[in-house]
């Protein structure tokens, strides 16, 4: 049986920088009323894109999540 990561976000630690969103959209979004950044589609984009975006974190808030 193969297990299926998905990313996840820690928002207190998130500060809505926005890199996520310019890198990954397919997966991310800012949510400007709560003020972090969530996941809308957390398959819409390859796994090594996503760890682009994560990569890319300046708070390193954005972890992978294995079900």
């Amino acid at each position: 049986m193969s297990t299926v990561r998905v990313p996840y976000i820690v928002y207190s630690e998130c500060i809505a920088c926005g890199s996520c969103v310019d890198i990954c959209p397919e997966v991310f979004q800012l949510d400007d009323k709560e003020g972090y950044a969530v996941v809308i589609n957390q398959g819409g984009a390859p796994p090594d894109q996503i760890q682009e975006a994560m990569d890319n974190c300046p708070t390193e808030c954005i972890h992978w999540e294995e079900d």
